[in-house]
């Protein structure tokens, strides 16, 4: 199977070009961190779609935050690199990634980002480009892109509900789409995003079966070298989530690292509310002020703590068939946030 080299965009030397613009910060950055911010994007101007849009304003105001604010801009592939290998990166480096291949993003997207010299990784279900479905991009386009050094990753054939699919048909998904992606731009991306940010045990093995080396979700947190690499958060960005401050509270967030999570698979069946826990790792301070939040329930969640670093997250309501969140913060110095996501899939009986 032929797949793209990790490190072929032309971008890559341009990681910290953030950092010397009109002299904000020092030219020189530390290079002390192994985590990454990772930004998802769908549609650009397409007001009709608020739930996954951003508005052109909105876009050009998070430009500008990365062009005065510090950030070393990374191309996606480069930062898992540095985690496989164990290499630092930059402090505050981030990564801009965006979903489905909308059309909006050749139009709008993309000559801004080109503008401004920025990577970026497009991840794309490669159906919606064979049927020119509209409001999509063509084969044509992509080709345009990914020869301008644009990461391409792969966001399967149909964009299912994976979880919802049978193993079969799971297998199939990644097949199909990675021949398209061969037959129409002569390589296999090694990047996946999962449709909706929905996956469990049995999606990170198929995954890694099919040879991608990280895949993403869309639940929220910082991403880090020794995180599981084929659950990786993002933090989306859509009208109602899109301001200027919520870019630079994300943008600036350190990582909240546990491990010993519990449950393993994200999937619920038959433990629908899960007995969701943690420990957090020795490094992380501030325990005290760690609070966690559930999509299904108003206000913080009861926390129950276990010994010095164990944590367990009390949810009072069975989370609603389809897609369920929790997150959990810790305040760090200088008005930064510690960040954890997890993002399950609760099927329909």
């Amino acid at each position: 199977m032929s797949r793209r080299p990790a490190s072929t965009s032309p971008f890559a030397a341009l990681a910290v070009v953030a950092a010397v613009l009109a002299g904000v910060v020092p030219a020189a950055p530390a290079w002390a961190a192994d985590w990454a911010i990772v930004f998802m994007y769908h549609r650009f101007g397409e007001p009709q779609n608020p739930s996954t849009n951003v508005t052109i304003e909105q876009f050009e105001a998070h430009l500008e935050e990365i062009a005065r604010g510090g950030y070393n801009v990374v191309p996606l592939p480069d930062i898992i690199a540095a985690f496989r290998r164990k290499e630092a990166l930059p402090e505050r480096t981030i990564a801009l990634s965006i979903d489905d291949a909308f059309l909006s993003v050749h139009a709008h997207a993309w000559p801004r980002l080109r503008k401004a010299g920025l990577p970026f990784t497009l991840f794309v279900a490669t159906k919606s480009i064979d049927a020119g479905h509209s409001g999509y991009m063509s084969w044509s386009q992509l080709r345009e892109l990914a020869a301008a050094g644009v990461t391409i990753g792969s966001q399967t054939a149909n964009h299912p509900h994976l979880p919802a699919i049978s193993e079969r048909a799971l297998a199939t998904e990644f097949a199909y789409s990675n021949a398209r992606f061969r037959e129409e731009l002569g390589f296999v991306p090694d990047l996946l995003a999962y449709p909706y940010g929905e996956f469990g045990l049995r999606e990170k093995k198929a995954a890694r079966a099919s040879g991608f080396v990280a895949a993403f979700g869309q639940h929220s947190g910082v991403a880090y070298a020794s995180d599981d690499l084929y659950g990786l958060p993002r933090f989306a960005m859509n009208e109602r989530f899109g301001s200027v401050q919520r870019f630079r509270l994300a943008g600036n967030a350190l990582p909240l690292r546990v491990h010993e999570i519990t449950p393993a698979d994200t999937v619920l069946r038959d433990n629908n509310p899960p007995s969701f826990g943690f420990t957090v790792d020795n490094e992380i301070e501030n325990l005290r002020r760690l609070a966690c939040f559930a999509s299904n329930q108003d206000g913080p969640a009861r926390l129950e703590r276990l010994g010095q670093r164990r944590f367990e997250v009390r949810i009072e309501r069975a989370f609603q068939p389809g897609r369920g969140r929790i997150n959990c913060t810790i305040p760090a110095p200088g008005g930064r946030w510690r960040w954890f996501g997890m993002q399950f899939f609760i099927p329909k009986k």
